[in-house]
């Protein structure tokens, strides 16, 4: 479709027919991130008041815990404070479950609609947001493409498999994919054969963007390149990532195949669009919709540039309000400011989340990367999983090569083990293919040794 229709015509009101408000909280954000950065947590702090404002009316489990901490909100005071903010406890994904029905707001304006966390590092999350939220994170995405190059109404792919988007590929949902021109294919599905079909349909949709879990673009390019193909396309302007790390090897191979700049996104299904690459290589936070703490394990805010535990407050979650939630994930954050002027926060490095370190018997936390380079460097792995049950016992699915043989085994053993210690026991098992999580995503390392 003609993306100056689109952009003008066919988006907006689909928007406006579902009663999202996402080309009016986009016009905010075009505007809001040239702020400076005092306005712009000023700006933090006005919608963090509106939002304790409706936990105080509409969520008893959380105006409980305001009192508790003496955190007061009344109608027509002053903005609240950080140090306000930072009385109130943390929250976790325990809470949301156990509580969900004294903390969601179920006649939040425009309806609560029902959600589930994909739960590839744990139980799933149900829980429920509204339409302010929904427009949050798609117009926040509006604006990040357009720090590429693409506009509203530009064709996208979409490399996507979420249950929730999965279960309305029926006609409806192909016709509003059509009308917004965003081409969307199955994550869940990459065989080679699909990912041979993959290919023809970006060629033959000639996409201004490619957008998807990082892994499985990863999947796709390392795939054309074995059939000595390209995806180089005189539309093509980025392909953006998300969902998981994009590792350095990743981003080479998708941009060398893809012949474009490659950006990652940070984000969540529970506390949404966070955060994205810009042109300069900054990870640049949404901050207008969500205030980020970086603590470390005692609850303790990390000096720049350390790493903790990235615990969020989402400005724009009203119909289940999550608030200095721990999100699992590992950053970095700075107080460097955006090379193009921006007043938003920058978030200088996103580790993964727990779940992607590894620990040794000694204690010792180990970064994925540690024990992904050591099963890069043998050529006869073609795919891995790594899965560490115990700190003195792992697994490790491989999809072999050719050549793969009992020396190529002891290999991995040996090197595993310099890095986990030599009584750790190390399970080989070779495997035709490794499927994804329940989220689509491919995880290469997998622990479910609780962190010290």
């Amino acid at each position: 479709m003609n993306k100056a229709l689109v952009k003008h015509l066919t988006y907006p009101l689909h928007e406006r027919a579902v009663k999202r408000p996402t080309f009016r909280y986009l016009g905010e954000l075009e505007a809001s991130q040239w702020l400076d950065r005092a306005a712009v947590e000023a700006l933090q702090l006005g919608k963090l008041s509106a939002l304790l404002r409706i936990c105080r009316d509409h969520s008893p489990w959380h105006a409980e815990r305001m009192a508790a901490a003496g955190v007061s909100v009344a109608d027509g005071s002053a903005p609240v404070t950080m140090s306000d903010l930072r009385r109130l406890p943390l929250m976790d994904k325990a809470d949301a479950i156990a509580n969900q029905a004294r903390i969601a707001w179920q006649g939040v304006p425009g309806g609560a609609f029902r959600y589930t966390t994909g739960g590839s590092s744990g139980t799933p999350l149900i829980f429920y947001f509204g339409k302010y939220r929904q427009a949050s994170d798609a117009a926040g995405r509006m604006r990040a493409r357009r720090w590429w190059g693409v506009d509203v109404g530009e064709p996208e792919v979409y490399l996507w498999g979420a249950p929730v988007e999965l279960n309305k590929t029926d006609r409806i949902k192909r016709i509003r994919d059509r009308l917004v021109n965003h081409l969307v294919l199955n994550a869940f599905d990459m065989s080679a054969a699909t990912m041979d079909q993959y290919m023809e349909a970006i060629r033959g949709y000639r996409p201004s963007c490619i957008y998807g879990y990082a892994s499985s673009v990863a999947l796709l390019a390392a795939h054309a390149e074995s059939r000595g193909k390209t995806l180089k396309l005189p539309s093509l302007k980025v392909v953006c990532t998300t969902g998981e790390p994009l590792y350095s090897e990743q981003r080479e191979l998708i941009g060398r195949v893809f012949g474009v700049p490659v950006a990652n996104e940070f984000g969540s299904r529970d506390i949404g669009f966070t955060a994205h690459e810009s042109p300069s290589g900054q990870m640049l936070l949404m901050s207008e919709s969500i205030i980020l703490e970086v603590l470390d394990a005692q609850g303790q805010a990390v000096k720049p540039g350390e790493t903790g535990e990235a615990v969020m407050t989402g400005l724009c979650s009203e119909a289940q309000p999550f608030i200095r939630y721990r999100t699992g994930d590992m950053v970095r954050f700075t107080d460097e400011r955006c090379a193009e002027g921006r007043g938003l926060h920058v978030i200088s490095a996103v580790e993964g989340r727990k779940t992607d370190f590894v620990v040794r018997a000694d204690g010792t936390i180990m970064h994925a990367l540690s024990i992904i380079y050591v099963l890069r460097e043998q050529e006869q792995v073609r795919e891995f999983k790594f899965i560490q049950h115990e700190t003195r016992r792992v697994q490790v699915l491989i999809v072999p090569r050719a050549g793969w043989n009992e020396e190529s085994a002891r290999r991995v053993v040996a090197g595993l083990q310099a890095r986990l210690g030599q009584d750790c026991a190390v399970e080989i098992s070779p495997v035709d293919s490794i499927a994804p999580e329940a989220s689509g995503k491919h995880r290469y390392v997998v622990s479910h040794v609780k962190l010290p």
